[in-house]
Order: C-alpha cells, then sequence, then structure tokens
C-alpha cells in the first residue's frame, strides 16, 4: 500500500488542523470562511489576507517520504489583485521555506478588512532579508523548496508548513472586488 497525502491547514492557537480540498483566502483565521471576511481593497498602500500555514499529513504503509516542493502554473489567469498584487509564499534566506510546527505562528489581522503582512508579522520570516516569493515565481521546472529537512517514517506525521498569503493592491491600480476563479497548486514528495 501507497502513501496518501492529506492536505491540512493549520488555525487558531493551538493550531488545529483541518482537512482541507481548498483554500480560501480572507480576513479571518479560518480554514473555511466562506465569503464573510473579504480582502478589502485599499485606496492606498497594500492589504493582505490572513496567512495560511498549509502542510501534507502523510498515512498509509510506507518506508519514509521525504523532500517536499510546491509549484504553480507560473500564473493566477484572472485574478484581479492589482498590479503589485500577488500570493505569496513565506521565504529564508537559505534552505528549507517551510515552517516547522514549532515555530507556526497564528494569523492575525484586522477580520474583515485586512490580515497583518507576512513580511512583518509572522515571527519565522520576518528576520529574514528574503522573507517571500510570489508563488508564481515556482512552477514545475523550479519548485519551491518546502521541506527537504524531514523524513516522515511514521503515518499521521506532516511536512513543515508551506506559509501562503495574498496581497492586493489599490482599485487605482487595477484590483477589482470579487470571489476570484480557482486555481491549483501542486506538491510533490519522494517516497521509499
Amino acid at each position: 500500500m501507497a502513501a496518501t497525502a492529506t492536505v491540512k491547514e493549520a488555525n487558531g492557537a493551538g493550531p488545529t488542523l483541518s482537512t482541507i480540498t481548498n483554500a480560501r483566502f480572507c480576513t479571518a483565521d479560518a480554514y473555511d470562511d466562506g465569503t464573510s471576511n473579504p480582502i478589502v481593497i485599499p485606496s492606498a498602500g497594500f492589504n493582505y489576507s490572513y496567512w495560511k500555514h498549509i502542510c501534507l499529513e502523510m498515512t498509509g504503509t510506507f518506508t519514509s517520504i521525504e523532500n517536499f516542493y510546491l509549484y504553480s502554473d507560473g500564473s493566477f489567469g484572472t485574478w484581479t489583485w492589482g498590479t503589485s498584487g500577488e500570493m505569496r509564499v513565506g521565504a529564508r534566506d537559505s534552505g528549507d521555506f517551510g515552517c516547522p510546527s514549532g515555530s507556526y505562528d497564528q494569523a492575525s489581522g484586522t477580520p474583515g478588512t485586512t490580515g497583518d503582512d507576512l513580511e512583518t508579522g509572522h515571527t519565522y520570516y520576518s528576520g529574514q532579508t528574503n522573507k517571500s516569493d510570489p508563488i508564481t515565481d515556482y512552477t514545475s521546472g523550479s519548485k519551491c523548496q518546502i521541506d527537504t529537512t524531514t523524513s516522515i517514517t511514521v503515518s499521521g506525521n506532516s511536512c513543515y508548513y508551506a506559509v501562503l498569503q495574498v496581497k492586493v493592491d489599490t482599485v487605482a491600480n487595477g484590483a477589482s472586488p470579487g470571489q476570484q476563479d480557482s486555481e491549483t497548486l501542486t506538491w510533490t514528495y519522494d517516497e521509499t
């Protein structure tokens, strides 16, 4: 029997891990908030979603699972977050970009308006020179290194978190309101 990967989102102070099939970026520390807390388009500067900690939980029968990477197709198609808007992933100056469970930092901000900026608010990334990168920089030919440190040998264990956040620009720079189309991010890992 091969391993099964389940996508989990961490929320709350604990945190609590929930199984997800999609992630909705909003201005609440919630894994399935519907449309209750949209990201407000700012009149100046930027607004943000609350950041999301996403990982893979591995179950089944396997010897070892390692080398977790994440990537996009290089575009977010019709998303209207404005000229300098983006979906970004927390980054480090060297090594894995993923956040170990011991460095989990609960998402925060102003519910219904904006999340705190990942680059200054998340303690695992704020002290770095390279605090985040657009996830669209990472494609199948150049994947984002989330966790090459962990070797999962026990069913039910998880890799480091990919920490993701949406950044929204102003109306003057092309941002417009509304629910955006679904996009896909892809995980890869090595199993023995």
